[in-house]
């Protein structure tokens, strides 16, 4: 039976990230990673918000980074700081061009491309209420397995 944890792998009514900022994603990604995080890209949160970058450390730390690709990307989104509440650390994401004295200086920021991140700043730690990060462990959990359950099917044969 479903429940409050049962999600759709993406949500094709949202509109798609442009091609500059995925590839940023994939360049926080892979940094994560190197730094012992799961990650997903387009991470829907309780709220029905969705993240760029969500990472969940070994030790159940959550990271969120926020990808802004140009100074209107920033200046026309102004719902980052609801994501503060879902995450121990929060991060801008943003190109060698932008201009980084508009940014917060009360948030951690990377400077990223297509390959890989640079912290500039480190984020300031924020734990998480346990049971948000309880329940948000269980929907990382289950977007990811969603997600690769979708990506295999087209590999995998019929019975």
């Amino acid at each position: 039976m479903p429940d409050s944890t049962d999600i759709e792998p993406l949500d094709p009514s949202q509109p798609a990230p442009s091609e500059r900022a995925v590839g940023l994603a994939r360049g926080v990604s892979r940094t994560l990673i190197d730094w012992g995080f799961a990650t997903l890209t387009e991470f829907t949160l309780k709220t029905g918000r969705r993240v760029d970058v969500a990472g969940l450390g070994r030790d159940g730390e959550f990271v969120i980074v926020e990808i802004k690709t140009s100074l209107a990307d920033f200046r026309s989104d102004g719902k980052w700081q609801e994501y503060l509440d879902f995450c121990d650390r929060f991060f801008f994401a943003v190109p060698e061009d932008f201009p980084r004295e508009v940014l917060p200086e009360s948030e951690g920021l990377m400077i990223a491309d297509n390959h890989l991140a640079v912290v500039a700043r480190e984020a300031e730690v924020r734990p998480m209420n346990g049971a948000r990060r309880q329940h948000q462990t269980r929907r990382f959990a289950r977007t990811a397995s969603q997600r690769l359950f979708v990506a295999t099917q087209s590999m995998t044969p019929a019975i």
